[in-house]
């Protein structure tokens, strides 16, 4: 018996462990089947809640493993680990399907086109497995879902449009090491909770609406490495146990209401290298403390009412490379230790109160490349050491009182590029060699005491746009050459010039402004000056100038300002001048000019001290000018005959003109019948009226193979069509609005749609007219032959980039500031932008009260102002942002829609950070980094500073569209707006 027992638990020993492997393997086989059907399933639900117009998810079907569909990784179990679905265009509302997938760690969707609200309970039933999530760069609305994911390392939920609190839960997220809820519009305070998450080594809560103080239980954070809480309404002082972060690397607290005196804790953070306090209302001096912080590469705390000497101290800033202390009120004299610092390579110092010398080695051991100490009560001579690092290039000094030569150094610096010393004493005569700087593009060093001739001296400065020599002591004749064909602006102004004006001036084919006022010219006004057909501005005022105005002045196209008085010019007025409509603004005073004033618009409104001292009548009580003399007795019969000739010919002109205009009003206006009903046809122009017939018109809209497109908003469907003339095979634009009856038969429509008709401008596409019946409405636009601008700016060259700037600025301002009633965009993004073939962009508009005020363009278009998505209002300020962010495009090539911020919440937060802390190479399209030579770069730093201004988070510090073109026709110019800017006060 005993026997048999035991050769049963033989049998029994040798047989479990096969039975145990049977039962595991099939157990496994069951399971495993079922999670990849979980799963399939799961990823096919996610598909169908989105849309994917560009078919990247177009293998997501059950004939493939979703192991091998695009975006998704699996693990060696075959097993679902990570989503990649970044800047794939998708859009829709997400079902939470797939952050239930069992094994899932990374899920990334950012910059896509997303919208909805956020999953409810995305936090509550996601999977434990998830590690990375990154929604950012989307059109996320609502609140932030409560929850948590305990083990989730990285939450990125930025630039959406996400709304309400931060929730108390967000500390429960006890693993997090990155969290960045910027660039939304959350409000209330920074939850006490979020202390909680002491592993967390990124926060950022910037650009949002939060208020209240920063907590001081932010000193908990021991692990934090980065801190951006600035753009938002955050008030009270800096916490002190900041200090206590010891391993904190970034600290930003900029665009805030800051008040108090900067902690001295902050310099326990050893490790800190980048300091931003700028735009706050802090007070007090800087406290010694931070002088110690040797890690140190970036301190800007601009912008404050902070106060006190910079100490000496600052010597230990051995890593220091840039400077931002301007708009303070700092006094007393700036520190030698500034001269020791090797690193050193912008130092702004502007409006504060410093006094005494520039140190007098400053630039021998630094690396300079940007000083400006403009606008303080500086005195002395300027070092002859500031260029020693051969790399300044922007120098700006200007308001200061500043004495003696321009130094040596200064006038062989050949990486000059913009200088400013206006507004000083300097005195001397101009080297020879200063007169010779290779990229030196804007000059000014007007209202000093200079002095000598400079007409003999060999001006070679190639790059030169913008000269302003201007209330100098300045001798003998003028220059006949400045070596430069890009000269935009010249000012030699009060001076003591003598001699004529050189003829050679008339082949300066860019010059825009020419101001020769107040010295001791003589001669004629050359003829040759109308052929600067650029020319804006011409004042010859205050000079000894003989001879007739030229009658060719009266043809210089874009002539807007024209200053002759105080001379001794004679003859008689040019009867056509002011005939072009440019021109509004003249003064011929106090001259010896006789006969009567042209019958032109520039003079019809013209003031009466404008013409005072001469001889001239013909005027009315506005003028005060006195009646012609009429004709003697003697001469009375030939009067009459020839009034009666005049009168002849009067009632010819009138009737050929009632006829010509009867005969335009019959074919600019009429009403047709055909066989798709009765059409009211109104042309715009009559190029389009004479080539297009009424039948060519409605059968382009009726034909499928003439769709180009086809849209179907709140208001209506809106479909675009080509069609073709037969009478000159003129290709034109048709869109047809179906079902808006309700819009349409408002006044204001048609009305608004009238005053479009009738813009003309070289940089905006023409309505040709409109064609409308009881069911629908025609629109049909001059046809463009081009792409768009994101079609074709990956190619083009920087000139090609900043001529598209220009040409976009100038619609601009005639839509804003010439138009009445005034028109905007809307929507000013690239796709809007259509260069035509001789490479000039074309801006297209689009349709008031239907397009333009479409909700979905504000919720989905990055280049919509975010007080504009809340609105649901277009503004002009609002056109200039959204043409900030493409001059951003221009620049780095980037758009909106691009992932590849880092932890910046968005393309504008990213374009400032990178303009104030980084080489300029590290952010210039490298397309346009081999056409821009090295007299561009500073070009491109200051259009970049141009559209952080138009970027500006308050609509108010955006400037208009008027003052942005005249900065970028004035060769970037920096304007009087822009001393309100943190970045530079030129």
């Amino acid at each position: 018996m005993e026997v048999k027992l035991d050769m049963a638990k033989l049998r029994l020993t040798k047989t479990c462990p096969i039975l145990c492997m049977f039962l595991f393997l099939n157990f496994f086989i069951t399971c495993h089947g079922a999670d990849h059907d979980d799963q399939l399933e799961l990823l096919l639900s996610f598909k169908s809640s989105i849309s994917d117009p560009f078919h990247f998810l177009s293998n997501w079907n059950s004939t493939t493993t979703f192991c091998k569909w695009s975006g998704i990784t699996c693990n060696n179990s075959s097993l679902v680990n990570v989503i990649e679905l970044s800047s794939k265009n998708i859009s829709g509302n997400i079902s939470s399907s797939i952050f239930h997938l069992p094994y899932v760690e990374t899920i990334n969707l950012s910059s896509n086109q997303l919208s909805g609200e956020i999953p409810r309970d995305l936090f509550s039933s996601s999977s434990s497995s998830l590690r990375y999530l990154n929604l950012s760069n989307n059109n996320f609305t609502g609140p932030i879902p409560s929850g948590s994911i305990p083990r989730l390392e990285s939450l990125d939920l930025s630039n959406n449009m996400l709304s309400g609190e931060i929730p108390e839960a967000i500390g429960s997220f006890s693993g997090l090491k990155f969290l960045d809820l910027g660039g939304n519009v959350l409000v209330g305070r920074i939850p006490i909770s979020l202390w909680n998450i002491t592993s967390l080594q990124f926060l950022t809560l910037s650009s949002n609406q939060l208020v209240g103080t920063i907590p001081n239980q932010l000193g908990q954070l021991k692990n934090l490495k980065w801190i951006y809480l600035g753009y938002n309404n955050l008030s009270g002082e800096i916490p002190k146990e900041i200090g206590e972060l010891v391993s904190l690397n970034h600290l930003d607290l900029v665009y805030n209401n800051l008040t108090g005196e900067i902690p001295s804790s902050l310099g326990n953070l050893i490790n800190l290298r980048y300091l931003f306090l700028y735009q706050n209302k802090l007070t007090g001096s800087i406290p010694e403390s931070i002088f110690g912080m040797k890690m140190m590469v970036s301190l800007d705390l601009s912008d404050n009412y902070l106060s006190g000497e910079i100490p000496e101290l600052i010597i230990q800033l051995q890593n220091l490379e840039i400077l931002h202390l301007f708009s303070n009120n700092f006094s007393g004299k700036i520190p030698h230790a500034l001269s020791a610092l090797p690193h050193l390579q912008v130092l702004q110092l502007w409006s504060n109160k410093f006094s005494g010398q520039i140190p007098s080695n400053l630039g021998k051991q630094n690396n300079l490349t940007v000083l400006d100490l403009s606008t303080n009560f500086l005195t002395g001579k300027l070092p002859d050491t500031l260029c020693d690092s051969g790399r300044l290039f922007k120098l700006i000094l200007f308001s200061n009182s500043f004495e003696g030569e321009v130094p040596k150094g200064l006038s062989t610096c050949k990486s000059l590029r913009r200088v400013r010393l206006q507004n000083n004493h300097l005195s001397g005569e101009l080297s020879s060699d200063f007169t010779k700087l290779p990229l030196v593009y804007f000059l000014d060093i007007s209202g000093n005491d200079l002095s000598g001739e400079i007409g003999d001296q060999k001006w070679d400065m190639p790059s030169l746009e913008m000269l302003n020599l201007a209330g100098n002591r300045f001798v003998g004749d003028l220059p006949v050459s400045f070596g430069s064909d890009k000269l935009e602006n010249l000012d030699l102004s009060e001076n003591e010039f003598s001699g004529t004006i050189p003829r050679s001036f008339g082949s300066i084919s860019e010059l825009m402004q020419l101001k020769l006022g107040k010295n001791k010219l003589s001669g004629e006004i050359p003829e040759e000056l109308s052929s600067c057909k650029k020319l804006v501005c011409l004042d010859l005022s205050h000079n000894q100038i003989i001879g007739q105005i030229p009658p060719i002045l009266s043809e210089m196209p874009v002539l807007s300002q024209l200053d002759l008085s105080e001379n001794l010019l004679s003859g008689e007025i040019p009867q056509n001048l002011g005939s072009v409509e440019s021109l509004v603004q003249v003064n011929i005073s106090h001259n010896h000019l006789h006969g009567s004033l042209p019958f032109t618009a520039a003079f019809l409104a013209i003031n009466a001290s404008a013409v005072a001292g001469n001889y001239l009548c013909g005027g009315d009580d506005t003028r005060g000018l006195p009646p012609c003399k009429r004709w003697k007795n003697h001469t009375v019969w030939w009067f009459i005959v020839g009034c009666l000739f005049v009168a002849l010919v009067v009632v010819a002109v009138v009737a050929f003109v009632i006829s010509f205009v009867r005969r335009r009003k019959n074919l600019m206006h009429k009403r047709v019948e055909n066989e798709n009903g009765c059409w009211e046809i109104q042309f715009f122009n009559s190029k389009f009226a004479k080539s297009l017939t009424d039948d060519e018109i409605i059968a382009s809209a009726t034909k499928e193979e003439n769709l180009i497109s086809r849209a179907n908003n709140n208001k209506g469907m809106i479909s675009t069509y080509q069609g073709r003339s037969m009478v000159n095979d003129m290709l034109f634009i048709v869109k047809k609005i179906s079902d808006v009856n309700t819009i349409m038969s408002t006044t204001s429509f048609w009305s608004d749609v009238l005053e479009l008709g009738k813009l003309r401008h070289p940089n905006i596409v023409q309505l040709a007219g409109t064609c409308r019946s009881e069911k629908s409405a025609l629109m049909f636009y001059e046809y463009i032959d081009g792409k768009n601008l994101s079609q074709v700016l990956p190619s083009l060259s920087w000139e090609r980039r900043r001529r598209i700037a220009v040409g976009i600025a100038k619609a601009l301002r005639f839509l804003h500031c010439d138009c009445s009633p005034q028109f905007v965009v809307g929507d000013m993004s690239p796709e809007k932008v259509i260069m035509d073939g001789k490479d000039e962009p074309r801006l297209r508009l689009c349709l008031p009260g239907l397009e333009c005020t479409d909700p979905k363009s504000f919720s989905s278009s990055a280049y919509v102002a975010p007080e504009i998505k809340e609105t649901r209002e277009t503004t002009e300020k609002g056109d200039i942002y959204g043409y900030g962010l493409v001059l951003i495009e221009l620049l780095t090539g980037k758009s909106p829609a691009d992932a590849e911020f880092g932890v910046h919440e968005s393309m504008v937060e990213w374009a400032r950070y990178c303009y104030s802390d980084c080489h300029l190479d590290t952010w210039v399209d490298p397309i346009i980094r081999g056409h821009a030579a090295s007299i561009n770069q500073n070009q491109i730093v200051e259009m970049m500073n141009l559209a952080l201004h138009c970027t500006a988070g308050d609509p108010t510090a955006r400037p208009c569209a008027s003052d942005v073109t005249k900065t970028l026709e004035s060769g970037f110019r920096i304007c009087s707006w822009v001393s309100s800017l943190k970045f530079s006060s030129s």
